[in-house]
């Protein structure tokens, strides 16, 4: 059989994980396994499953499958493409039911027939939506204003080449998403797109985490390791938020980049390194080279070519029809299919200024599939700020007040849970409290 496709196993039961990992070596191109459920963001985010299993009980002596069917909401939601088995050890067809209905792709009884388990999960994968960095397709929608427009015309000139790209833009406008574009029209489309949030990397696991590290390096390097960098070999390195690295790992980074070679931790042999580098951040970095908190030459050396994402504000005519991609997409995940916009409510998605831009405006349009009864999605059935009452004063505000805005905001909304704060912001709990910290939130 040919091996194909991602799979991520969630399940505490750690002999349950090493049974089914084994027994799926010979169906799944690539496996990751995890114990504890607050690990799936990172893995969707980094790893992009095709399928996740998961099991419906994670606390001791909770067995209502309550656990299971929220991390199956939070998938969905971070990442509508994955196929989701859930996986329970009681065979309650009630709750099996309700899982279906909130987008899961079918459901495995334990203790499982190993025959049922493959093909199952093979059926789900068959059920996927083709992953961004598979060669010839995109998730990105261009739309018609002059901004895109112009950036779409400077990305099919430099996507072919293999200079360092930045991209620069607000929170949500999508520079995750454009990276994939670049790198789907890029020689290296074939090769994998490794995507790193820098703002996620701790002071002590930078090295680990980009260089990998030898058996023996540290006390839990129980074998010899990989890093982003030689994961991404042939391929494209895609860096998050670059902006928020310290300046002591700034210097690691650019000695890495400047000899084209890393060592692993607790290894003394240069590996070279062939990567297509893309970073992104929502600062200002020559500002920030200004004021002595990044490295010009890093500066230099990351951004070869320079492009903007503009926000969805500035993109006119482009911001109706993106909400009708996002209606399309979650009526149909939550069995809505013929559920509309009425004008008004048009008309006040074109007017309202989306700070969060096209991550609040998906998130909007999800809230109103989900809450709205009828067919028709209101103008009051739209949440978001309008100018009058958003709060935000006359005149531009810098990206970093839009971001610290969006965060409070979020942080209200959802009522101080900063686990759904992270997830509704598309980032990880760790770059959520760096950001908390930085802006003393």
């Amino acid at each position: 059989m040919n091996k194909q496709g991602t799979i991520l196993i969630v399940d505490d039961n750690r002999n349950i994980l090493t049974t089914v990992k084994m027994l799926l070596e010979d169906t799944f191109a690539r496996i990751t396994a995890i114990a504890s459920p607050n690990n799936i963001p990172a893995r969707l985010r980094e790893d992009r499953p095709d399928v996740v299993l998961l099991d419906m009980n994670f606390q001791s002596g909770i067995n209502n499958g309550n656990e299971g069917l929220y991390w199956l909401r939070e998938i969905k939601r971070l990442r509508p493409q994955t196929q989701v088995v859930l996986f329970t050890a009681y065979a309650d067809i009630e709750l099996a039911v309700t899982g279906i209905k909130e987008g899961a792709a079918d459901f495995v009884i334990k203790p499982f027939d190993n025959r049922k388990m493959r093909e199952t999960l093979l059926n789900a994968y068959h059920k996927v939506t083709p992953r961004p960095q598979t060669a010839g397709k995109s998730n990105m929608v261009w739309g018609s204003s002059a901004a895109m427009t112009d950036l779409k015309v400077m990305v099919e000139k430099v996507a072919g080449t293999d200079a360092n790209i930045l991209i620069t833009g607000e929170n949500g406008t999508g520079k995750e998403v454009l990276a994939n574009e670049i790198h789907l029209l890029s020689q290296r489309s074939d090769a994998r797109l490794m995507p790193i949030d820098m703002g996620a990397v701790s002071e002590t696991l930078f090295e680990s985490e980009l260089f990998g590290h030898m058996k023996g390096a540290f006390t839990d390097a129980k074998a010899d390791k990989p890093g982003k960098f030689e994961l991404a070999e042939g391929g494209t390195l895609f860096l998050d938020e670059i902006g928020n690295l310290s300046y002591n790992l700034q210097a690691k980074l650019l000695t890495a980049l400047q000899r084209r070679s890393i060592v692993r931790v607790g290894g003394s042999r240069q590996i070279p390194i062939n990567v297509r580098l893309i970073c992104a951040t929502n600062r200002d970095l020559q500002q920030m080279v200004r004021e002595g908190s990044f490295r010009e030459d890093l500066l230099y050396r990351i951004n070869t070519i320079h492009l903007h994402l503009p926000a969805l504000r500035e993109r006119q005519g482009d911001i109706v029809p993106l909400a009708r991609i996002f209606l399309e997409r979650y009526a149909g995940m939550y069995n809505k299919s013929q559920m509309r916009f009425s004008p008004a409510a048009e008309r006040k998605i074109d007017a309202l200024p989306w700070y969060g831009n096209i991550r609040e405006l998906q998130h909007a349009v999800e809230k109103a599939v989900i809450l709205t009864d009828g067919p028709e999605i209101g103008e009051s059935d739209i949440d978001g700020d309008t100018p009058a009452t958003s709060g935000r004063p006359e005149g531009a505000q810098t990206i970093d007040q839009m971001e610290q805005r969006l965060i409070e905001k979020t942080i209200a909304d959802c009522d101080g849970n900063l686990s759904q704060v992270a997830s509704r912001l598309g980032i990880s709990r760790q770059t959520l409290y760096n950001k908390i910290k930085r802006y003393g939130l």
